[in-house]
């Protein structure tokens, strides 16, 4: 019997799930599947230089092939389970795998957008990634942060109203984060002064933004609509040369302003996180505030500027569901998104890039959902739709694997005492 560090066990059970998804994929799509219609794959959106226009490929030769690529990647796994990132590599290619074998059975006889539907996820991640960037800065240092849900919906519709009155989105995007710092302010106010239970808190002010934007939507968005919710949106802006890279072109750098500011962000994050002075205080607040205090940092206030900052962000990923996408504010039209950044900041363990990671992982079951409900597939689409959120029940319940939150998070901090 091997002896293997708890970790590794984890990553054992881990590779075993693998291995049956993909013998699942294998039997499933592949040996028991009896359409052998065409899949069609498209990879071209509009002018980019063409590497390969479309890919025809039988549907059962397609399912067969990925779910033995599925496979692989487990196998490399298994014999490789105590190099962290060998496993990465292997869960990515066994996840590819299962996607691929999964979209050559539903969409037999039908045409994929490929790159259409990477785009589409990416635009779906918007919001999740500036929520989970938002997140994680908030959670790094020591405060729970479960308003995230209000901070993007005050931030929607601040955006909105403020481009429908000057027919600006500039002015649109820049009011938007200063909505979502509001809720912060709040936030802070009441976890870090008051010591107010944080969890209890952050649903309370949910429920408050929830309220106050309903009431004005009722009173004043839908009587003056023409005035007060009718804004422009965004215009796509493409990169020059780069927007031409087959694939990756249309799908980086052929967007809005506001995906370009969610690069810039998340960058900024990940990389004052770990390699600035700022990061290592934000870090040492979160973890041991005790130890922090004693070399001069003054802990609570640390936590309230990167709380107030972690508002500015997911004001700003609010602006999206506005001046970003359709223009006017509708009711509670986040749905919960802030919930699944927050499922995506525990999914991808309080780092930023493995946040992002997991919000595009989100993102893309999202729009896959609704691109198969357009084609057609036999997948009943009441059941696609649950998929993002199935998703987000799994993230925070664990089961992902063991997950640690920064030690002090969501513990209020008094000088002079030790917790």
């Amino acid at each position: 019997m091997e002896n293997l560090s708890a970790a590794e066990r984890r990553r054992r059970v881990g590779v075993i799930v693998m291995f049956v998804l993909s013998f699942a994929a294998l039997i499933t799509f592949a040996i028991m599947a009896k359409s052998k219609d065409p899949v069609t794959f498209g990879f071209v959106l509009d002018k980019e230089w063409i590497a390969l226009n479309q890919w025809v490929i039988n549907a059962k030769t397609g399912s067969l092939l990925f779910s033995l690529i599925s496979l692989a990647g487990s196998t490399l796994a298994w014999f490789q389970f105590r190099a962290r990132k060998t496993i990465r590599l292997a869960s990515g290619i066994t996840g590819f795998g299962l996607v691929m074998s999964f979209l050559c059975w539903a969409a037999s006889g039908k045409f994929i957008p490929f790159t259409g539907l990477l785009q589409g996820a990416l635009l779906l991640s918007v919001p999740l990634i500036f929520g989970s960037m938002a997140g994680v800065l908030s959670e790094r240092s020591g405060v729970i942060n479960i308003a995230i849900e209000g901070q993007l919906l005050a931030g929607a519709f601040a955006s909105g109203v403020v481009a429908s009155l000057t027919h600006n989105t500039t002015w649109g995007l820049l009011v938007a984060p200063l909505a979502g710092a509001m809720i912060s302010l709040l936030l802070a106010t009441f976890a870090i002064k008051f010591s107010i239970d944080q969890v209890i808190l952050g649903f309370v002010l949910n429920v408050l933004v929830i309220g106050i934007t309903d009431f004005l939507y009722k009173k004043l968005l839908i009587p003056y609509q023409n005035t007060w919710n009718s804004g422009p949106i965004l215009s796509p802006i493409k990169i020059p040369i780069l927007w031409k890279i087959p694939v990756l072109g249309p799908i980086f750098f052929y967007q809005t302003i506001i995906v370009y500011l969610m690069y810039l962000v998340v960058a900024a994050t990940h990389l004052s996180l770990f390699k600035t002075r700022w990061g290592l205080r934000t870090r040492a607040v979160g973890e041991h505030p005790t130890a922090a205090d004693s070399v001069g940092i003054n802990v609570n206030a640390m936590r309230f500027r990167n709380v107030i900052i972690a508002g500015l962000v997911a004001g700003l990923g609010g602006a999206y569901f506005t001046v970003g996408a359709v223009g006017a504010f509708g009711k509670e039209m986040t749905a919960g998104k802030g919930f699944i950044a927050l499922a995506a900041v525990i999914f991808g363990r309080w780092s930023p890039l493995g946040a992002v990671a997991a919000a595009l992982l989100f993102g893309f079951a999202d729009n896959l959902q609704g691109v198969l409900s357009i084609i057609g597939t036999p997948i009943p689409s009441e059941f696609m739709l649950m998929v993002p959120y199935i998703a987000t029940v799994i993230a925070v319940t664990g089961f992902v694997g063991r997950v640690r939150a920064p030690a002090a998070d969501g513990i209020p901090y008094h000088r002079g005492e030790s917790k």
